[in-house]
């Protein structure tokens, strides 16, 4: 039996429905309502002439078929990405739009100031921001650019180290004048520290220190950088920051500089089709000045403490 072969549309809604786990949460993911997401995989089954999904309470479970199916569904979205990828990049126009991802303390508190500067030359290029603490995937433009505090290693990305940005302890002025200074690492046990929830980057970076802390040591968490920056500058206790941010916010003291935290690096990142699009290498090539100087004026700032003290 000749099957006929299926629009891409069926498979693409085939493996929103597989990745979901439901046609509700397919059909927001895709922007489509969910009886045409119903419709899609009813066809693409009717084509095939093979049943792909269990039906059950909480959703739509993929058999055997599907899954094996999924496989080679997975590979064909890739290769279209990547198509789309080399047609934009053969864009010569500065108009357009660059999808810039960065983690949530470099969106929110340092990228602002940057981007100001970055409109204000190219107003014609809109930018779209994406706050996020878990790596986008550039390969299927969730992102066209990525401000990354380590280096990335899939091979088809193009990257390039653009400064590091110093890590100390620190805690707002209130919340010193109530609980005291702590002098040494070890009076960080008397203290209240404000840490991440699931995360263990603090417990591991202690270790690296020497020092044991574990999640019961924070009274206060959250998985959000942002989130425990600002209960930091609301003199709740504290906590860890980059030491531009520290220097920049009335109130927030650096303490223990002696402390040997490494610091972040920062890497810029984009795919290397989208290299090739003007507008995106202009934003790159910008970004990673603008942010080059800027973590370059934190470096010299602390050379010219460290000479001094």
């Amino acid at each position: 039996m000749n099957i006929a072969e299926p629009d891409w549309a069926l498979w693409r809604s085939f493996a929103a429905v597989v990745e979901k786990g439901s046609l509700s949460a397919a059909a927001r993911a895709l922007s489509l309502s969910q009886p045409t997401l119903g419709r899609h995989i009813e066809a693409l089954e009717h084509q095939l002439g093979s049943t792909l999904f269990e039906r059950a309470l909480t959703g739509l479970r993929p058999n055997d078929t599907a899954l094996r199916l999924y496989e080679h569904v997975q590979v064909a979205n890739k290769a279209l990405a990547e198509a789309i990828m080399v047609a934009d990049g053969a864009n010569a126009e500065l108009a357009g739009t660059v999808r810039i991802t960065a983690s949530m303390v470099t969106a929110h508190y340092t990228l602002p100031q940057i981007l100001l500067q970055v409109r204000a030359e190219f107003p014609a290029i809109s930018i779209d921001l994406v706050p996020s603490d878990s790596p986008e995937n550039l390969l299927i433009r969730e992102a066209d650019i990525a401000v990354r505090m380590f280096r990335p290693t899939q091979h088809e990305l193009i990257t390039k180290k653009i400064g590091e940005s110093a890590i100390l302890c620190c805690a707002h002025q209130s919340y010193l004048d109530r609980r005291g200074t702590p002098a040494r690492f070890e009076d960080l046990y008397n203290h209240d520290l404000i840490g991440f929830d699931r995360s263990d980057l603090l417990i591991t970076a202690a270790r690296a220190l020497g020092a044991t802390l574990s999640r019961d040591d924070f009274c206060l968490r959250s998985d959000s950088q942002t989130a425990v920056w600002e209960l930091a500058k609301a003199g709740l206790g504290v906590s860890f920051g980059q030491k531009v941010l520290i220097e920049s916010t009335p109130g927030m003291v650096a303490l223990m500089p002696e402390l040997d935290i490494p610091p972040l690096e920062v890497w810029l990142t984009t795919h290397r089709e989208l290299f090739t699009s003007r507008r995106i290498r202009v934003i790159y090539d910008r970004l990673g000045a603008l942010l080059g100087t800027y973590y370059a004026a934190e470096k010299r700032k602390a050379d010219a403490s460290w000479k001094t003290a």
